[in-house]
């Protein structure tokens, strides 16, 4: 334990020294691998498909504010979209827009969690995102998590229709269009998702905001039970099939990122818990005071020998 300790205050200390060019580095990283994924998803025009145009577009949001690399992947999206039909387009872009409308007026200021709640799908780990928001954000953050989402499963079903999308018959642009809009805005698994992720961000929130010993592991187990009962649930009530081994499996994987961002963020020491009160002339004051787990980092001392100098003094 000590020397994970030691391993978090090192990182902390790095990171305060090199923060000015780790976040660019972190974002450049995240956005190549952003547009990277959706050229590999969906990526129908191959003239922006090509290597080069993610990495001129993860440059430029390595400079700028999160939301614009939210902002351009929507856009890559649509691009690709069009490539398909001009009907594609426009319900892709039109369903974009009502999400990033919502999203830039209730939480503007968590475009991480729209960026990287498709590429937790993508890497299988989606159980995660609600567990840890739960720990480090707030109930508003369901909303971009249900944005992210919504933009995941886009993707997917554009990847999966494209013959049928892609067809140039005029007699079927109309009835294409109303499917593919009752088919993206009417998918029950995507709907689920949407819903356990919300109840279970929410209620992993308000069990680490109690007053009680071990509060964030408490929340985590809660969380991840409660992920895999809902999903059970929902699934019978929705008639939706769930395959609770990969639900469980991807639940267990998101309670351990789970517990590694609690190591980093909190990461207290509950057997030494001190209880205290004291009062001024209106109140009496109850402290509870839990003391976060610290190491003191050695310090290397090298001792320099200089044997000339010794020499000299035998010699005199």
């Amino acid at each position: 334990m000590t020397t994970l300790l030691e391993m978090k205050q090192r990182l902390k200390i790095f990171y305060s020294r090199y923060d000015i060019y780790l976040i660019p580095a972190l974002k450049f990283l995240l956005g190549l691998f952003v547009f990277m994924m959706i050229n590999g998803q969906i990526g129908f025009m191959k003239k922006v498909s090509s290597p080069a145009v993610s990495l001129l577009l993860a440059l430029l949001c390595s400079l700028l504010p999160m939301n614009l690399m939210a902002v351009l992947g929507g856009i890559l999206i649509c691009v690709h979209a069009f490539a398909l039909s001009l009907e594609t387009f426009a319900v892709i872009a039109g369903i974009l827009f009502i999400i990033y409308a919502v999203y830039f007026r209730i939480a503007p200021k968590h475009g991480y969690v729209l960026v990287l709640t498709p590429v937790a799908f993508l890497l299988k780990i989606p159980y995660a995102m609600p567990l840890v928001l739960g720990l480090i954000e707030g109930p508003v953050c369901a909303v971009p998590l249900a944005c992210g989402t919504l933009c995941y499963y886009l993707m997917h079903y554009i990847k999966n229709n494209e013959k049928m999308l892609s067809s140039s018959e005029a007699d079927q642009m109309s009835a294409r269009l109303v499917y593919l809009v009752e088919n993206v805005l009417n998918n029950k698994n995507m709907i689920l998702t949407i819903l356990v992720f919300a109840v279970t961000l929410v209620v992993v929130y308000m069990i680490r905001r109690m007053r009680i010993d071990y509060a964030w592991y408490v929340a985590i187990c809660a969380g991840a039970v409660l992920n895999v009962v809902l999903y059970l649930i929902g699934g019978l009530v929705m008639g939706v099939s769930v395959s609770i081994g990969l639900v469980i499996l991807g639940t267990v994987g998101g309670v351990l990122l789970a517990l590694v961002v609690e190591f980093f963020v909190l990461s207290v020491d509950y057997s030494r818990t001190e209880y205290t009160q004291f009062e001024d002339d209106e109140y009496y004051y109850y402290v509870k005071a839990v003391p976060k787990m610290s190491v003191a980092l050695s310090e290397k001392k090298v001792k320099k020998i200089n044997s000339r100098s010794k020499s000299g003094k035998k010699r005199r």
